[in-house]
């Protein structure tokens, strides 16, 4: 078992001495979570509280992704980072894959990329792009990403881009790996066919065990079976010897620690306590 600290959501000045004390206690990476926006008004529904209220966002601070990525790497050596996830979908996939191999470059290969839609139309409308063909818009998105990290030239006439053959330097001397996330069909099913991971969102160990049986259906289907894969989640499980080692048994490779629920408003800690949680976790269960 991998395990990987969540940093997000809190004091811009925290990030930075947050993950300089994580790779000091053994935590194998940092995941960083992903917001653009807080529209006035909404019809939609947020799928990951119970009653669908996303006002949970109000007022908290978001860091961009991948600008928190850097920062942190700027301050760290060795600890790994991955976006818990990236909304890919609702941004402009030549210039993320730049980002992406310049943090490579910089950061020395410590970066994984999770990645998927946004379930907010709104986040589509701010971002200008549209909300139908979503789904294909993030395969093809996938494919770009991948395809400017050959360091060849590559162009993409496809449903959502029509992308110019070009290409890129300096590329990673190994391809970052994406992970998917989503729990629809369509998700685990984009993760098995060309996925190195797939990132869960949130759900109880069977529920999680039964999202890992069908990925592996579906990978076995899709002749990925062999290649490396990992399956990541957060949970309550991983707070006790026992509920890691089920983690583990079900198929988890890696699991996100967090000490703050921020769906049910929890206010934000210090900085200090962050610290001493972070501690309390890698003494009792990593080290």
């Amino acid at each position: 078992m991998r395990f990987s600290l969540n940093i997000g959501m809190c004091d811009p000045t925290h990030y930075g001495p947050m993950a300089q004390e994580a790779e000091s206690a053994g935590y194998d990476s940092i995941a960083v979570p992903d917001s653009l926006t807080y529209p006035r008004q909404s019809e939609t529904l947020y799928p990951y509280t119970d009653d669908g209220d996303r006002s949970f966002l109000e007022g908290e601070p978001f860091m961009e992704t991948l600008i928190a990525v850097t920062h942190m790497a700027a301050v760290t050596e060795k600890i790994h980072f991955c976006s818990y996830v990236y909304k890919l979908a609702i941004r402009q996939a030549a210039v993320v894959a730049k980002q992406v191999q310049s943090i490579q470059a910089l950061s020395g290969h410590r970066f994984e990329f999770g990645v998927g839609l946004s379930p907010w139309p709104e986040d589509y409308a701010v971002a200008g792009v549209p909300w139908e063909k979503r789904g294909k818009r993030l395969d093809e998105q996938i494919a770009i990403l991948q395809g400017l990290e050959t360091g060849e030239y590559f162009g993409l006439d496809g449903v959502c881009h029509s992308m110019p053959e070009n290409k890129m330097c300096p590329v990673p001397a190994t391809p970052t790996p994406i992970f998917i996330g989503g729990h629809s069909e369509a998700a685990l099913k984009r993760a098995a066919r060309v996925g190195d991971g797939w990132v869960c969102a949130g759900a109880d160990t069977d529920e999680v065990a039964a999202y890992i049986q069908r990925i592996n259906e579906l990978r076995a289907e899709n002749g990925t079976a062999e290649t490396p894969f990992k399956f990541w989640t957060t949970g309550n499980d991983a707070f006790t010897r026992e509920g890691i080692e089920r983690l583990e048994a079900v198929g988890v490779t890696d699991v996100v620690i967090g000490f703050r629920d921020p769906f049910a408003r929890q206010p934000d800690s210090s900085l200090e306590d962050k610290i001493r949680m972070l501690q309390w976790y890698a003494s009792e269960f990593i080290r």
